[in-house]
């Protein structure tokens, strides 16, 4: 009797099928299918860029900017940049359906991106003392809190120039990648301490921080201008909420003041690779 022929494997192999291989213990890398190269290059862009949905109709913004006129948000200047903006560019792939919601959405390595009123609400506050004195601009911006750099893109087209500082090196480098297709030529991204501020680029005209501590630092005070404004969020003095706090520089000092109450992110120290 003459032996059976070999038996020959089907080709191309479903390696789909053996997906849970990896979630129980094996190297991932090891059953990763290859791929054409352009459709590499493809869902490479589709992570930094979502699309689709509709997301990149400047119809989605308007509606976004129509809400944020109806929680009392006026400057036509803030609305205009608001609108121009596109924030779905800034929210990871899996959340990006929720990108023009009035929401904070995780950006990952316990930060959030803020919620389009409460970044539209700090800039206007901003523009209460700097927008007479720069043509209708914010001048020279400090952000302190890059994050995701959706709030820098936002002032990068308000300001004449913006200094962003953001401490967690992961996230500096995933706002670099974030911002490469806004092609902001006047916002600069630095890696540093934001407790500290950025000297080199001080004075400025307005500051603006995405994160609370207990105490508004010394540094922030000595690097706003004569004429200034400083809009973060703060412990409210004896108790345990977050206000915003508004100090305005003036001749004779410091003017400060508190907003509503808002919720960001603890504001830390140091730099974390």
């Amino acid at each position: 009797m003459s032996a059976s022929p070999p038996r020959r494997t089907k080709f191309p192999v479903r390696l789909d099928r053996f997906a849970g291989v990896a979630s129980a213990g094996a190297r991932p890398d090891l059953l990763r299918p290859q791929r054409p190269v352009a459709t590499a290059h493809a869902d490479a862009a589709r992570t930094l860029l979502p699309s689709g949905l509709g997301l990149d109709s400047a119809g989605v913004r308007a509606r976004m900017v129509d809400r944020l006129r109806a929680a009392g948000i006026t400057d036509p200047k803030v609305l205009e940049a608001m609108a121009a903006v596109p924030r779905h560019l800034f929210v990871d792939a899996a959340l990006v359906t929720q990108a023009y919601e009035d929401t904070s959405l995780p950006i990952g390595h316990g930060q959030t991106i803020s919620k389009p009123s409460v970044v539209a609400r700090m800039i206007e506050l901003l523009f209460g003392a700097a927008g007479a004195r720069h043509r209708g601009g914010l001048g020279k911006v400090l952000e302190i809190g890059t994050g995701c750099g959706y709030q820098a893109a936002v002032l990068a087209r308000l300001g004449r120039h913006v200094t962003s500082v953001e401490r967690l090196g992961a996230l500096h480098e995933k706002a670099r990648e974030r911002l490469a297709p806004v092609r902001a030529d006047n916002l600069r991204l630095v890696y540093g301490d934001g407790t500290l501020g950025h000297a080199p680029n001080a004075p400025y005209d307005s500051i603006v921080a995405a994160a609370g501590g207990t105490e508004l630092p010394q540094a922030w005070f000595d690097q706003l201008a004569i004429g200034g404004r400083l809009v973060s969020p703060v412990q409210e003095p004896g108790g345990t909420r977050q206000v915003l706090a508004v100090v305005d520089r003036t001749e004779n000092g410091y003017d400060r003041s508190t907003c509503e109450v808002v919720q960001f992110v603890p504001l830390k120290s140091g730099r974390v690779r």
